[in-house]
């Protein structure tokens, strides 16, 4: 058995040697069809894009991404070819839970009575609200696939969009980016829901840049109609980015929310064990992470202010991210 590997995922060199014959490690964005062409498994991050260009005439048969996100895979051709893929769900998210919350701190606005607004609940946005609700905030949750399936959060139920514009302080999304069908979130925050905001809320975008129209926001950051923006993900990342809402944003970072020591060893203890399970085999991995200084308000205000002043190289620091842990309450 062949892999391809990115190699800048953590904690895996090493460990996955123990289960494939032969590892290659390569930058995800570099990852050509001749590479892939007599590779088995691929094991990649949201640079590398799968679908008919880089696989056509493969011979993959599992896909492992170590990330949440997935929307960088074509399942569906993976689907008609026999291709397996799998990604890492929850990984990182109390990583990217503490990168809400810290930004709620740096604002000032971890504050008993006000209301926040999670679109998205599930693996974070569930965290994002037990932490809320913690600091004394009114919850307003928004999230109509598992409204429609009849699902709740603690007995609370699910709320429209529209409420949510209306009634909440904060704005925070923590949803798939998905193009099509009935639950589409891509520009689920665009111009006309800033329009029916009621209250100026901070809106943070810690999910897929396109869930927020970026032009949008900038415009509602402009006009008084958002008070602050806090912006992990972006539209165009990573050589892309607007330089006009780059400078507007209390708090911008380069993809890096869940960008913990804690949540990247989360992500290949998971990889490893899918590509275990698809080759029958036992494996326990075996990963010790190091002493290093914690997410915190202090670590936003330097990822903000590197990132401002050199968004153009938002992909080396995205790739030579600090080794930060979570701490141990929120």
């Amino acid at each position: 058995m062949k892999a391809i590997v990115d190699d800048k995922i953590p904690y895996i060199r090493g460990q996955i040697e123990q289960l494939v014959d032969q590892v290659t490690y390569m930058p995800g964005s570099a990852i050509s069809p001749t590479d892939v062409r007599n590779a088995d498994i691929l094991i990649v991050r949201t640079r590398t894009r799968c679908d008919a260009h880089l696989l056509e005439g493969s011979a993959v048969k599992l896909i492992v991404t170590a990330t949440i996100g997935f929307d960088h895979i074509d399942t569906d051709y993976c689907t008609s070819h026999g291709i397996e893929w799998t990604n890492c769900p929850g990984c990182n998210a109390r990583s990217v839970c503490c990168y809400v919350i810290n930004s709620l701190r740096l604002l000032g606005k971890l504050q008993q009575g006000l209301t926040i607004g999670i679109v998205g609940v599930g693996h974070v946005g569930t965290l994002v609200a037990s932490a809320a609700s913690q600091h004394g905030m009114r919850l307003l949750l928004c999230d109509p696939p598992r409204r429609d399936a009849g699902s709740f959060v603690d007995g609370m139920p699910f709320v429209s969009l529209s409420d949510i514009a209306s009634e909440a302080d904060i704005i925070t999304f923590h949803t798939p980016l998905t193009t099509q069908g009935l639950y589409s979130t891509y520009h689920m925050a665009d111009a006309p829901f800033f329009r029916s905001l009621q209250k100026r809320p901070v809106i943070i975008n810690a999910s897929r840049g396109a869930v927020v129209d970026n032009g949008a926001l900038l415009s509602a950051v402009r006009s008084g109609m958002v008070a602050d923006a806090v912006v992990d993900t972006w539209e165009g990342e990573p050589s892309h980015i607007d330089p006009d809402l780059l400078s507007v944003c209390a708090v911008a970072t380069p993809h890096v929310a869940g960008y913990s020591a804690d949540g990247k060893a989360n992500a290949t203890r998971m990889s490893l064990s899918a590509v275990a399970r698809f080759l029958g085999r036992d494996f326990m991995p075996s990963i010790v992470l190091p002493d290093a200084g914690l997410l915190s308000v202090e670590t936003l205000y330097d990822d903000t202010r590197k990132m401002k002043l050199n968004p153009q190289q938002f992909e080396y620091m995205r790739e030579h991210y600090p080794t930060r842990r979570e701490p141990t309450t929120i």
